[in-house]
C-alpha cells in the first residue's frame, strides 16, 4: 500500500489541497529539474544535438508504461488537448449525415473543434445528457451506448468527467463503436496517471492528455497516443523534428517526406523544449514508480469512509461503480452553492465548485485529515 507522498511536494501545512483535477502541485524532484534545465540554457553549447531527441523518447516510453501500451512509436508529444484534437480532426473524412457523439457538459477542448468541423462538413453533434436520477451514472453510460448507431462516425469523450467524477464503462462504449468502424477519441486528462488506464484493453483510437492535472507536468506540455489508423496521416504543422534522418542536423538540407515511424508525425513544432520535457519526464518517471494503481488504492483509502456519510447531511454522491477516487462529486442537493463556498473557502480548503456540485479530488499528497475536515465543513453549512 502507498504511504501518503506529501514530503515530495511544497504544500503549505495549512491548506487542505483537494483540487488535484484543477492543476497539480508540483513535485520538488520536477521543479529542480525545470531549474537544471534553465541554468544550463545559460551555455548551450552543452546542449548537444541528440539532447534534441533523448527526452523526447523517454516521454514516450514513459507515458507508454502509464496507458499499459508497449508501443512508444505511437506516442506522440502535444501542447494542449486541443492540438492533439486538431490533428484527429485533420485525418477523420466526415461527410453530411455523419454523427458525433459527445457528453453533456464536456469540456470545451473537446467540443468546439468538432463543432466548427460540423459546420465545414454538414456532420451533426449528438450530446448524451445526464440524467436527473439516483443511478446517474448508470443511465447515463447505457444512454451513450444507446446513442451509438450506424451513422455514428466518432464518439468523442472523456474517461472521467471533469465536473463531476462519473465513470464510463470506455470498453464497452469502444466495442459498439468499432462494431460500425467508428473512432473512440479520448481526453484523458482528468483520469491518466491518476486512474488505471489499458490502451489494449479499452482500443482508443486516439487519447489526449493535458500534462499539468495528473500527469503532474507543467503548463503547455502532455501527451497523446494515437493507434496505427493514424499512422500514414497528414500533421496539422510540418517540422523537421519527426522525419526520417532528423538525427542527421548536417544533412538537414536533404529534405525528407518520410516521416519517423508511429505517431511521432503529430508532434509539435520545437518538442525539444528542454525545461517542459525535463520536467514532464521527470513526473512521469515518479508516477510510475508508484504505480497508477497504487495511486488510486489510496486515494480510496484515504477518502471512501469519510464521505459516506455525507448522504445522511442532505448531500448526494454517485455509486461506487460509477464514480473515480481521485475525482469524484459531491451533489449539494438544498444547500446554497454560494455559501457552501464560502465555508470552504473560509476553512482553507480548496476545492472546485461546479454548478451543483463541489468536485473532490484527492492525491497522494493528502491524507484521511484533509477528508474529515472537508467532510465536517459541509456537515456544518
Amino acid at each position: 500500500m502507498l504511504s501518503c507522498q506529501k514530503d515530495k511536494f511544497s504544500i503549505p501545512a495549512d491548506i487542505h489541497y483537494l483540487n488535484g483535477a484543477y492543476m497539480s502541485p508540483m513535485l520538488k524532484s520536477v521543479e529542480e529539474a525545470g531549474i537544471a534545465q534553465i541554468i544550463r540554457k545559460r551555455n548551450p553549447s552543452d546542449i548537444s544535438a541528440a539532447d534534441f531527441f533523448t527526452q523526447c523518447e523517454e516521454l514516450r516510453v514513459e507515458f507508454s508504461k502509464i496507458i499499459s501500451d508497449n508501443s512508444p512509436d505511437q506516442v506522440s508529444i502535444i501542447p494542449s488537448v486541443s492540438y492533439g484534437i486538431e490533428n484527429v480532426i485533420k485525418n477523420i473524412p466526415l461527410k453530411s449525415g455523419d454523427e458525433i457523439v459527445v457528453l453533456g457538459e464536456q469540456f470545451p477542448s473537446n467540443i468546439y473543434p468538432w463543432k466548427q468541423r460540423c459546420v465545414e462538413t454538414g456532420a451533426k453533434i449528438i450530446t448524451v445528457e445526464p440524467p436527473e436520477a439516483k443511478n446517474r451514472g448508470e443511465i447515463w453510460n447505457q444512454r451513450i451506448l444507446e446513442a451509438i448507431n450506424k451513422n455514428t462516425r466518432i464518439v468523442a469523450m472523456c474517461h472521467v468527467h471533469w465536473t463531476d467524477g462519473t465513470l464510463f464503462r470506455l470498453s464497452e462504449i469502444s466495442k459498439k463503436i468499432h462494431e460500425n468502424d467508428g473512432y473512440l477519441i479520448l481526453d484523458g486528462t482528468q483520469s491518466v496517471g491518476a486512474y488505471p488506464f489499458d490502451v489494449n484493453e479499452i482500443k482508443p483510437d486516439a487519447l489526449i492528455c493535458a500534462g499539468y492535472k495528473w500527469l503532474l507536468g507543467p503548463y503547455s506540455i502532455g501527451a497523446a497516443y494515437f493507434n496505427e489508423r493514424f499512422n500514414e496521416g497528414d500533421p496539422i504543422e510540418h517540422h523537421w523534428l519527426p522525419r526520417l534522418n532528423s538525427k542527421d542536423f548536417a544533412g538537414l538540407v536533404n529534405y525528407q517526406d518520410e516521416f519517423e515511424p508511429g505517431a511521432k508525425r503529430y508532434d509539435v513544432g520545437e518538442r525539444s523544449n528542454f525545461i517542459l520535457m525535463a520536467m514532464i519526464v521527470e513526473s512521469m518517471k515518479q508516477i510510475n514508480q508508484w504505480g497508477v494503481g497504487n495511486i488510486q488504492g489510496y486515494c480510496q483509502s484515504i477518502a471512501e469512509d469519510a464521505v459516506s456519510e455525507l448522504p445522511e447531511h442532505g448531500y448526494n454522491l454517485e455509486s461506487r461503480e460509477f464514480r473515480g477516487s481521485h475525482l469524484f462529486g459531491i451533489r449539494l442537493g438544498s444547500h446554497d452553492p454560494r455559501a457552501v463556498a464560502e465555508k470552504l473557502n473560509r476553512d482553507n480548503i480548496k476545492v472546485s465548485v461546479r454548478g451543483s456540485a463541489v468536485r473532490v479530488s484527492p492525491y497522494v499528497y493528502n491524507t484521511s485529515a484533509d477528508i474529515e475536515e472537508l467532510v465536517e465543513c459541509l456537515k456544518s453549512v
